[in-house]
């Protein structure tokens, strides 16, 4: 961060280029009064900053906010911009800053990030471009309600995964927690009505969800191979995949005459994705992470379907049925019971 004084300066000197021509009476007094304003100012944002910076609870708050909003934005994004280019865009568009704040750290990380390229690509293709992919096509097919309601399945098949895959213990809390995040899971894809069920007669776009979640949490079990590298030098590396394995899916959306320009809205959208859940976002969480540790952080994540439901009722004004609350209900009580006993 710039020192103080150096923040200040620019702007002394523009009010006082403008000024001094037109105020060849003004004080001495006057002027330094002036000066000790606009230093006042350099420190309260400067102060501002060191809070925000240093503060994990409103750090991951924020994230879990940010993400939760990306549900809200998938559903703005239909019929502005075309699925494959707003995720192709919002990973080229993340880069260019990504890849500068991360260059220091991947001239030391790469030599030990391409020898797991076996590790590190298939993650990323399955978080970054696949999870994106269906996400934004689901949200042509389904409400933001169900897709942030749905984002909460995927703490659970991370404990399924791990027991599965990698053998971790799965104890008793846990399996019930998961149990009850299925239940969650079931009534959204069932949309309250159990007849559904019998007919297996599922809405294309909460299907869609669930796939994704599944991938998403292969990323997160494919992590685990991850090289001991700098957390920002990884997410570089990981988006610059993303961005190149997005770009079939984009030639193919163009193929298919699916493709269109974006509006002036699905710029906006873009502009926000690309910004918020997938740069800003990420740095703040990197950062919850160092201050509070991982398990600790995690929690938050659990906030997401919380706040994409809630911020779908209120910027889009999604309707929320009896169902959809019993079934947020369920996930986060199911998540509570899992994280309960992982920390127990």
């Amino acid at each position: 961060m710039p020192a103080r004084g150096k923040i200040a300066l620019p702007v002394q000197q523009i009010v006082s280029g403008m000024i001094d021509p037109l105020a060849t009476g003004l004080s001495l007094r006057a002027k330094e009064r002036m000066r000790s304003m606009t230093n006042a100012e350099a420190r309260a944002r400067s102060s501002l900053l060191d809070l925000l910076w240093n503060s994990p609870m409103l750090l991951l708050g924020l994230t879990a906010l940010m993400w939760g909003g990306n549900s809200v934005a998938g559903r703005l994004a239909v019929g502005e911009i075309s699925p494959m280019a707003l995720v192709f865009w919002r990973w080229g568009v993340a880069c260019i800053p990504l890849l500068i704040a991360a260059r220091a750290n991947l001239s030391a990380d790469l030599g030990l990030i391409l020898p797991r390229w076996r590790y590190i690509a298939p993650a990323s293709v399955f978080g970054f471009t696949a999870f994106n992919a269906l996400f934004y096509t689901a949200a042509h097919r389904t409400s933001a309600v169900n897709i942030s309601i749905l984002q909460g399945l995927i703490p659970g098949l991370v404990v399924i995964g791990a027991w599965s895959f990698f053998g971790i213990g799965l104890r008793l809390l846990q399996a019930v927690g998961v149990l009850i995040t299925m239940a969650g899971v079931v009534v959204i894809a069932a949309r309250g009505d159990w007849a559904t069920l019998r007919t297996l007669d599922f809405n294309l776009g909460d299907v869609m969800m669930i796939v994704a979640a599944v991938l998403y949490a292969g990323y997160i079990l494919l992590l685990r191979q991850r090289p001991a590298v700098s957390s920002i030098g990884l997410f570089a590396s990981m988006a610059v995949v993303a961005f190149v394995t997005s770009a079939p899916l984009f030639a193919l959306e163009i193929a298919e005459g699916a493709f269109f320009w974006p509006s002036a809205k699905g710029l906006a959208v873009l502009a926000y994705v690309a910004l918020f859940p997938s740069l800003i976002a990420q740095i703040f969480f990197i950062r919850g992470v160092q201050l509070i540790g991982p398990s600790r952080a995690g929690v938050f994540v659990n906030l997401v379907p919380i706040f994409g439901a809630l911020l779908a009722v209120a910027v889009l004004g999604e309707p929320f049925a009896l169902y959809h609350a019993a079934a947020l209900c369920l996930v986060v009580a199911g998540l509570w019971t899992a994280e309960r006993s992982a920390r127990a």
